[in-house]
This record gives structure tokens, sequence and C-alpha cells, in this order.
């Protein structure tokens, strides 16, 4: 059985795409998911109308307690877990990353995560210039312009020793191993 560590960033843009996939991922599979959620996340769970959702679909999830919180990062460090995902991931949580700073539980799973041999998988949100086209909590639809320093800190965390940058919540399949819906 396969077992994944999701941490969930403040990143309302492919929060419910990514969700469906791991919902979907869930119910196809005997994968088993431990969900962590930055306090931002928990509370962009909320705005999105999600927090209900993720208690009932992922009941074994944690809230960011502080960056040292030791049920994560020890685990991911010596294999019981086999890959490390974080998605969707905030440009804030990226340029952290990318910088070094491990400040946030997000952030200091991954810079632990990364001293292991645990495969990090992270899904950021601000990827390629241009605008995308996402959905307010409201529902309504908008536009957002990727920033130049974002996108640049996108590419170096791409570079970086045992990280795979994601480029869509479909790519989550490949990286299980199973066929998407």
């Amino acid at each position: 059985m396969k077992r994944i560590a999701w941490g969930i960033t403040g990143s309302g843009d492919l929060i419910r795409d990514t969700y469906e996939v791991m919902v979907d991922i869930k119910n196809k599979t005997n994968v088993e998911v431990m969900v962590f959620l930055s306090k931002e996340g928990e509370t962009v769970m909320k705005w999105y109308r999600m927090w209900d959702d993720i208690q009932r679909d992922f009941p074994n999830f944690k809230v960011d307690a502080g960056p040292n919180s030791p049920f994560i990062a020890g685990p991911l460090q010596v294999g019981h877990y086999d890959l490390l995902l974080i998605a969707p991931t905030t440009a804030n949580s990226v340029a952290k990353m990318v910088y070094g700073i491990a400040d946030s539980l997000v952030t200091n799973v991954v810079a632990q995560t990364a001293k292991g041999d645990t495969p990090i998988y992270i899904l950021p949100v601000d990827r390629v210039m241009g605008t995308v086209e996402t959905v307010a909590p409201n529902g309504r639809e908008m536009n957002l312009k990727m920033r130049g320093v974002d996108v640049s800190n996108t590419e170096k965390l791409a570079q970086m020793e045992n990280i795979t940058v994601l480029n869509s919540p479909a790519e989550i399949y490949d990286i299980v191993g199973i066929k998407k819906s």
C-alpha cells in the first residue's frame, strides 16, 4: 500500500481540482493519505466551503501547530511515506522553499524531507508567465496575472534536488500510478 503525505498551503487557485483528484485516488485505491494544512491552508478550505469535506474525506489530517511539529518530518525522512505532495502551493511557500526558509509546517516538512530519499512533488500555482483564470471563494471567475519573480522561483524550485514540479493536478494520477477517471 502506498502512503502519501499531502500538504495544502493557502492557495485557492487549483484547490478544488486538486481536492477532486485526491478524493478520486483515495476512492479508487488503497493509498493511505495523511493530510496536513498550513494555517492559511485551513483558512482557504473554510473560505471555499471545503472544511467539512476534508474532515469527512480525509479524517487523518493535521493543521499547522508550528514549524517544528514532529509528526510528519521524521516519518518522511525515514521512508514511512512513499512521497510528499504539496498541492496547490502558493508563491509565498515556493519562495520560502527556494531560499531555504523553513518557518511554517509545510516549508519545514519540505526542507526536512529533502534531506532524505522520499520524493517530493510540488504543484505551484504560479508556473508560467501570463494570465490564468481561477475561481474566487464566492464562485466568481477571475483572472490573475503571474509575476515574474514568482515564475522565476518556480523555475528555481524545479532545479532543486529531490523535487519534481507538477504542472497540473491531473499529474498526481501519474505519480501514484493510476489512470484518471
